[in-house]
């Protein structure tokens, strides 16, 4: 009886969850139903999913409208039915265009047309008429009573009550974005289109049993079927070259090509390696999956593209060898089992990053070079805060009103109250469909068969499904992303190469680079900045506090500084371990298992893999139960039934096994608190190759990487940050010049040229105009030669005179301001043409003109957002008398000093009873970095006011070697505004401007 339901994928639309609406149906005793969301299929696979272990059949359609407008709707006699409704959805979807007020010639789906929108002679075969229960009055007076072999009921369900129908109204002003009194009734569904049983709407039709039967008879002679089980396989595409067995030989080959390349001598423990993975690989059927992955690297390679191969996929001696990883599996002791392991039932992935301005031509090549190839969706869902915007715009609150409700609900009134009300119901509710991160499947079958595909504006289609649908119907994904820090390893070569101070040395050479004395004692020291994941305040402590000087400890430090580690309390217990070898013993005699299956941590467990080991070893559970308890760590698996079992389990094995129940209550706690934060230790591994080569560029070209840092984006910390290292590296950092500067900064051994890019406002056809004409008819001889040979604006050209990069006509700015509006007479200018003979503009003298000291400064807050030439400590009204900088912190541990900071960075965190606590990263007068702890009382007595200088005064404190400085009062120095006529000139580094 039901060929028309919807769930709250119904986007702003429907309203009840794909588990409701399962839920409804089997206490209601349905045997069969359709899902029919609007013009969307997110919910199919995971209603399918659900009711696998219940006596209930899902039929799969899709109720195609045009906003909501209902044209028709179509449900599937099979899989191959499904996929040709989903391609005919995905083929509107990616072009924009209407729904048709006809359906195509489906060969195996149905179609029914809403009550009176088609004629009965247009009707095919395989197309019906829906009857409402609302149309019966008029059925009986219409001559398709005499057609009812035609006729099906077509009851909507869309709520199951008012409070539904209620939200659903609220959601579809929402999606108009429209006043709920002003909503069209054409917007909204009918209130009739809540649940019936059965019975209720055979009631309704029982004149007309025909009716009745050709509903029944349609569900019927439909079925579709997915497979939620990767034990027999996955979905992925299947073959490499076209055969199982050739795939086989071509990844053995590449596997043994690769161990010259990789390996100086090779061993049987190697040969042993390699032979089990093959072997595991094979039985797995992932072996077009390496293939895969091999391929888009080597596209990658031949472009010059650098990437990093990481995750659990960096466990893999095969990976290795085949260059989609540069992680040796064989030094670190990686365990496999963490990625690919006979009785794993979720699927693994490889995540490869990639610089962020190659990504898309990799994107790009994997869907020209793999046909049936889709970007994965997330879910985009109302969040607390955006609910209650969202509501309070529909019931026409202004924005002050909405603001006070978000910050004191408690004081509602009573639209606030029914706004509150609702937004708990609505809160998680899908609002739309969005693209995941970096996930893209490629599939044996076209995509189509799963699912509809949309085109977001990246240009390729995706999936209407997310991740996990992904994982439970066998299709594995690929996980490309784009990051910053690879482009700034590559441009930092580029720019030691056009400056022709390249050494002999191969950034690829991972080998050598883990042993460079220079680099390692930067690591030691904390001398991080710029480098990537190994540069934040957290990060740096923990380099300092551990005393990290070579890769093994870096790898273990990349994932003991994740959240839940650090939460748990083991970070703090691996420093010790780390630095006391006696803890160690102790801790070996505690717990003699765990030491045993972690010795390289001490015990402690540092990686995901580790929840796999304990779990297995410690608490008897299979890998298979394992991996669940890993995956179940995080997000929406922790609620899944089958890692309730899990969780019960390991208690019930060690309760057999013996072990007191405090330690494994103990133990419990330690894989809660941080398996879902955690990295793979392969993982960690690939994100320490990476700082590595960060940390060898910036120890021999200091310079030439800053710039490469500030030109993509900087990284932890702000562009000012990343000048300012410069500066305390040797380098001059200069504004922009007409003459010398591009549109990204420049480096001319130790002078560094900010970039026309950097200019708040300048525009990108300014850019390039003045380029071309500078690189096609040489350098700007004066400032009326540029106005002359350049087509530009007043407005633009008043950002170029602020920005000062005419500095070196000797004319001050004011006076080009004049000369400019001259010139320009305040019109955009037309474009130049060529002319034998030049027009002299008329000469004049300007009086001498008042300038602010401050001023420059001033300009370049506002047109790059900090001051360049100007030392921070310059812009307050009074510096106070400091002796103390952060380098004589070892000389007054315990005591009490005071000093001036300049604000990098603040982080907010708090405290188990719920107070908030700071740590803040600021710089002295010299430099040089000074890292604060503002405990709850201070923080709430004296909290960040903003940006700028502080007064701070606190207790000097030492842990580990590590100095920091724990807060009793910080004060922010008022700042000078233009009416300020004195400062005190300080620098800010040995080598500031």
């Amino acid at each position: 009886m039901y060929l028309n339901t919807h769930t709250y994928y119904s986007l702003k639309y429907g309203t009840i969850s794909p588990r409701e609406l399962l839920d409804e149906m089997l206490q209601a005793n349905v045997s069969c139903f359709a899902l029919t969301d609007i013009n969307n299929t997110s919910a199919l696979l995971e209603m399918l999913r659900l009711a696998q272990t219940q006596k209930i059949k899902i039929i799969a359609g899709i109720d195609f409208r045009n906003g909501a407008q209902q044209k028709f709707i179509s449900i599937a006699k099979n899989n191959f039915g499904w996929m040709e409704i989903n391609t005919y959805l995905s083929k509107q979807s990616n072009t924009n265009s209407k729904i048709d007020d006809h359906a195509p010639l489906f060969q195996n789906a149905f179609v029914i047309y809403p009550y009176a929108s088609i004629k009965y002679s247009d009707l095919k075969a395989h197309e019906f008429i829906g009857v409402h229960i609302s149309d019966i009055n008029s059925l009986r007076f219409s001559h398709l009573k005499n057609h009812q072999e035609k006729l099906v009921i077509l009851h909507p369900i869309t709520f199951r009550n008012k409070r539904d129908f209620n939200a659903h109204r609220l959601l579809r002003a929402i999606a108009n974005n429209t006043l709920l009194s002003q909503l069209k009734k054409s917007e909204e569904a009918s209130p009739e289109e809540v649940f019936l049983t059965e019975t209720e709407i055979k009631t309704a039709f029982k004149e007309f049993p025909e009716i009745i039967s050709n509903t029944e008879q349609l569900l019927h002679s439909c079925a579709i079927d997915f497979q939620f089980s990767n034990e027999t396989g996955h979905n992925n595409l299947q073959h490499y070259t076209g055969n199982h067995e050739l795939d086989y030989k071509l990844l053995k080959r590449l596997a043994f090509n690769g161990i010259s390349y990789r390996f100086d001598h090779v061993d049987d423990t190697i040969l042993d390696r390699i032979s089990m993975e093959l072997d595991i690989i094979r039985q797995k059927k992932f072996v077009s999956y390496f293939l895969i992955a091999w391929k888009i690297t080597k596209y990658a390679r031949s472009k010059g593209y650098f990437y990093v191969g990481r995750g659990s996929g960096a466990n893999s001696i095969i990976s290795y060898l085949l260059r989609i990883t540069d992680v040796d599996p064989m030094e670190l002791d990686l365990y496999f089992e963490r990625f690919i392991n006979l009785f794993r039932q979720s699927p693994p992935d490889f995540d490869i990053d990639f610089s962020w301005k190659e990504r898309e031509d990799v994107t790009r090549y994997i869907f020209e070079r793999f046909p049936n190839s889709s970007l994965l969706a997330a879910y985009s869902t109302f969040k607390h805060k955006s609910v209650l915007r969202e509501l309070g715009k529909v019931f026409g609150l202004p924005a002050h009103e909405i603001d006070k409700l978000q910050r004191n609900p408690s004081q509602a009134d009573e639209i606030g109250q029914i706004i509150l009300r609702y937004s708990s119901l609505i809160q998680g509710f899908p609002s739309h469909l969005t693209v995941h991160s970096a996930g893209i499947i490629i599939s044996e079958k076209p995509i189509q068969y799963f699912t509809a595909t949309f085109m977001p504006p990246k240009g390729f289609p995706t999936t209407h499904f997310d991740m996990h649908i992904a994982e439970d119907i066998a299709l594995y994904k690929f996980d490309i992303l784009g990051q910053r820090g690879l482009a700034k390893i590559k441009d930092t070569i580029k720019i030691i190469t056009q400056n022709n101070t390249l050494q002999n040395f191969d950034i690829h050479d991972i080998k050598s680079l883990k042993k460079d004395d220079t680099s390692n004692n930067l690591l030691r020291s904390g001398n991080a900045i710029g480098c990537f994941y190994i540069e934040s305040p957290a990060m740096r402590m923990l380099l300092r506090k551990l005393q990290v000087s070579k890769y093994l400890d870096l790898v273990a430090a990349s994932s003991v500084i994740r959240p839940g580690v650090a939460q748990s309390g083991m970070m703090r217990e691996y420093i010790i371990r780390h630095r006391n070898p006696e803890m160690r013993e102790l801790a070996k005699q505690k717990s003699p298992t765990l030491y045993n299956l972690m010795p390289d941590t001490y015990g402690v467990m540092v990686y995901q893999e580790d929840v796999i080991k304990v779990a297995h070893y410690f608490a008897g559970l299979s890998l298979a139960e394992a991996d669940v308890l890993r995956r179940g760590m995080s997000g929406k698996y922790r609620s899944r039934e089958e890692f309730q079992q899990v969780k019960e389990k390991f208690f019930d094995n060690c309760n057999t096994k013996g072990n007191p129940p405090s330690h494994t209550q103990e133990i419990w706690d330690q894989i809660e608190s941080f398996a879902g934060y955690a990295f793979a230790k392969g993982h960690s591994a690939s994100y320490a190759v990476e700082g590595y080569q960060c940390l060898y560029l910036k120890a021999y070209y200091p310079l030439a990487f800053m710039v490469a840092t500030i030109n993509n984006g900087g990284g932890f910390y702000s562009r000012e940050l990343y000048l300012h290292e410069a500066r305390m590296h040797g380098g001059k950092v200069h504004l922009p010049c007409i003459n010398q500067s591009e549109r990204i900064a420049v480096l001319y051994d130790t002078d560094i040229y900010l970039g026309f890019g950097f200019i708040n406002g300048l525009e990108t056809n300014t850019i390039q105009n003045l380029l071309n004409e500078r690189n096609n008819f040489g350098f700007f001889t004066g400032f009326r030669n540029f106005v002359e040979r350049v087509q530009i604006s007043i407005d633009q050209l008043i950002l170029l005179i602020r920005s000062d990069v005419f500095r070196f006509t000797k004319q001050n700015k004011k006076a080009l301001l004049w000369d400019a509006h001259l010139l320009l007479n305040k019109a955009k200018k037309i474009p130049t043409t060529l002319s034998l003979f030049h027009t002299r503009a008329k000469e004049f003298t300007l009086p001498t003109l008042w300038k602010h000291e401050l001023e420059d400064a001033f300009d370049e807050i506002e047109l790059f957002g900090f001051p360049v030439n100007t030392s921070p400590f310059d812009l307050v009204i009074e510096i106070p008398p400091s002796q103390i900088s952060a380098k004589q912190f070892p000389l007054f541990v315990n005591q009490n000093i005071t000093l001036i900071g300049y604000m990098v960075h603040v982080k907010a965190v708090r405290t188990k009873n719920g107070k908030r606590m700071f740590f803040g990263t600021f710089i002295d007068l010299e430099g040089d970095w000074i890292d604060t702890i503002v405990f709850p009382p201070a923080a709430s007595r004296y909290p960040f006011t903003g940006p700028g200088s502080y007064v701070l005064q606190g207790k000097v404190v030492e842990e580990f070697g590590y100095h920091c400085l724990e807060i009793i009062s910080q004060i922010r120095i008022p700042s000078k505004n233009a009416d300020d006529t004195t400062s005190t000139r300080l620098k800010l580094g040995k080598n500031a401007s």
